[in-house]
């Protein structure tokens, strides 16, 4: 009797056990099928990536994979001697669509917008990229670290020009105040780095517009058309590629089949591509997030922070001249961010002004159920 009774309850706590495991495994399920299927409409998968990934997160993760893809480059194109820039750019998208096409395989890769853009915005995007990416690493190559950085200066006034003329978007006086002291900080910090090269500042002249409308266009056709990150990158890549193969002839040295293309090298080249795939998605969610002169100010606190970071932690000496411009850079920035945090708090201060200013009406008329009292408290709500 005893045992019968042991027996029962044993078959009572399995069957609950099998009960509970059943629900956590459908629990699972419907987890994984929701996010199955907001990936794939392009509006669910917006809203999914601005849910993830906000402004703070994306700058962030942006931050850190740029400062590790520098350490990477430098290991790439200097101890390994791989001195082909456009064929190491070229590298990175490679595997980036590679990547791509295995999340598209797993149906993972967001879908994109139902209201697809036209080919020539994709096509001249992935043009831009090209040449942007191309011309910075070949830029990189010829020039000091502080001309290249004082390129990258004369990459925001473009974007506020360029920003006016296509789209007639205007920048408030006080944030270009705070963009000027930005721009002339860095310009001291690195000052003492300039060294000049003919070709090289030509690379880096002609890299400035590519560079400032590829921002523009990253950040406008995914704030304006509903394009997430990855499915943007997956539209453009092979365009991007084939232009950097074209690149390739004109710009790379020749000998690159007697390079040394052992396990050490090559590993070495491709950890450089998987930041390169980082960074790219990560700079497209930042640019999504935020704007194209939020992404240039966040490369210039990058180089304050490498700067200031250098002489803190290391004892690294770069003169009390470039202290001094780093920490009016750091300033600027932070103005620049309160104004941005400002106008973000006065916008939605406005919305939710009219939101209210539209439902007062319709509580009205729920009240008083009449069609005249409306039609006097419409006027007013606008």
């Amino acid at each position: 009797m005893f045992n019968l009774f042991l027996s029962k309850n044993v078959r009572k706590i399995l069957k609950r056990k099998d009960s509970d495991a059943g629900e956590k495994g459908k629990a699972l399920e419907d987890l994984r099928s929701s996010l199955f299927n907001e990936l794939r409409s392009s509006e669910g998968a917006r809203r999914y990536q601005q849910r993830i990934c906000g402004p703070f997160v994306a700058l962030t993760f942006n931050f850190l994979v740029s400062v590790g893809i520098i350490l990477m480059n430098k290991l790439v194109l200097g101890r390994v001697g791989f001195n082909y820039p456009i064929l190491l750019t070229f590298i990175h998208y490679v595997v980036s669509w590679f990547l791509m096409a295995i999340l598209k395989a797993l149906s993972m890769l967001p879908a994109p917008p139902a209201k697809a853009s036209r080919f020539s915005s994709l096509f001249a995007l992935g043009v831009v990229m090209s040449l942007s990416t191309g011309l910075a690493n070949v830029s990189l190559k010829y020039n000091s670290v502080g001309f290249y950085q004082m390129a990258k200066i004369a990459v925001t006034p473009s974007i506020v020009v360029a920003e006016f003329i296509l789209l007639r978007k205007l920048v408030s006086f006080q944030k270009v105040v705070a963009l000027t002291i930005v721009s002339v900080g860095v310009a001291v910090a690195t000052v003492t780095d300039v060294q000049f090269h003919l070709f090289g500042a030509c690379i880096a002249l002609a890299w400035i517009v590519p560079s400032a409308v590829n921002k523009i266009m990253w950040s406008n056709m995914q704030q304006r058309e509903n394009w997430t990150a990855l499915a943007l990158m997956w539209k453009t890549t092979p365009i991007t590629v084939f232009f950097l193969v074209a690149m390739m002839p004109w710009l790379d040295p020749p000998g690159v089949l007697s390079f040394n293309w052992n396990l050490s090298n090559t590993s070495a080249i491709f950890m450089s591509a998987l930041l390169g795939f980082l960074l790219q998605w990560s700079g497209a969610l930042a640019l999504g997030a935020t704007s194209a002169i939020t992404h240039v100010v966040l490369g210039q606190f990058k180089t304050c922070v490498i700067l200031i970071g250098g002489y803190l932690l290391f004892g690294s000496n770069p003169g009390i001249t470039s202290i001094c411009g780093a920490i009016t850079a750091l300033m600027g920035m932070s103005i620049y961010t309160y104004l941005n945090l400002h106008n973000s708090d006065d916008h939605s201060n406005k919305t939710a002004a009219k939101q209210a200013s539209f439902s007062s009406p319709k509580s009205k008329l729920s009240r008083e159920n009449g069609e005249t009292h409306v039609g006097n408290a419409g006027p007013e709500s606008v």
